[in-house]
């Protein structure tokens, strides 16, 4: 037993080292967006958003996961899955290796079973501090896995999207994960399950035309950019000028893509209210 709580204990100052690490500076940190320093112990207090102007900073799979969970609910699923590199890429071994040590992952997707204000569910995250939180053939796996799980356990699923889009060190079989996780989407569908897709600063490319976008519900964080390519590939691509806001999660709202734009101090209370409403009877 002392081993497992100390497991645990050791989990969880990881898990606060990790967030600590996430906005970057001594006592004061410079927001991107509004370019205004505010102290960085209220940045993380409001879960790594700015107090000036509300810009959200991505943050990695364990820390979103501590900020939604019951506490002492985690139960991550296929932890130690393998990061592999079927082609020999040039160079990916050791980018695959410093991507592991910066995050302490083995990949860029954490998937997990837990639970949202006492009502159980499998939740699953992409990290993109690894590699962009790019979909690789384990990545795939892992979501497809977590997907599986949720079905044969009749559990609603959360995914949590932030990507740069497939991982081109893996060519064909990175593409491949699109319709895989598609696939078993379709599959978890027809068992009448719930499935809401939460969209993060960035969600793109493969990503965003796969499982990002197949959700019951979508939602996402304010200002993500949200897309398959980049607003500046579009805007040279077409040669006009594109709208203010475009791609970014208000925009997606407006136009019918997003079905709500939640403020991450929001984002677990809502969840909780979205799986009690599709409970049988929407009783607690």
């Amino acid at each position: 037993m002392n081993s497992i709580f100390a497991k645990r204990r050791a989990r969880l100052l990881a898990m606060k080292a990790i967030r600590d690490n996430y906005v970057p500076g001594d006592k004061l940190t410079t927001c991107p967006k509004c370019g205004q320093e505010s102290e960085r112990k209220a940045v993380a207090e409001g879960l790594s958003v700015c107090p000036k102007c509300g810009y959200h900073w991505p943050i990695g799979g364990y820390y979103r996961l501590s900020t939604i969970l019951d506490p002492g609910s985690f139960r991550e699923l296929n932890e130690k899955y393998p990061a592999a590199d079927p082609l020999s890429f040039p160079g990916y071994r050791a980018k695959q290796d410093a991507a592991q040590r910066k995050t302490g992952l083995t990949e860029a997707a954490v998937t997990a079973t837990g639970a949202i204000g006492g009502r159980r569910c499998v939740v699953g995250v992409l990290d993109s501090r690894f590699l962009m939180g790019s979909m690789s053939a384990a990545v795939g796996e892992k979501i497809t896995l977590a997907i599986e799980y949720a079905a044969k356990n009749k559990l609603p699923l959360i995914l949590f999207a932030a990507s740069g889009g497939a991982r081109m060190q893996e060519g064909i079989l990175s593409l491949m994960q699109m319709a895989k996780t598609s696939a078993a989407l379709a599959r978890f569908s027809d068992r009448g399950l719930l499935y809401i897709s939460v969209l993060t600063d960035p969600t793109t490319g493969g990503v965003t035309a796969s499982f990002a976008s197949l959700g019951d519900i979508i939602l996402a964080e304010p200002g993500a950019l949200i897309g398959f390519a980049g607003p500046r590939v579009i805007q040279q691509t077409i040669g006009e000028t594109l709208p203010e806001g475009f791609q970014r999660a208000e925009y997606q709202e407006a136009h019918g893509f997003v079905d709500a734009v939640v403020p991450r101090a929001q984002l677990r209370e809502t969840l909780a209210r979205l799986l009690l409403l599709h409970e049988k009877g929407g009783r607690p």
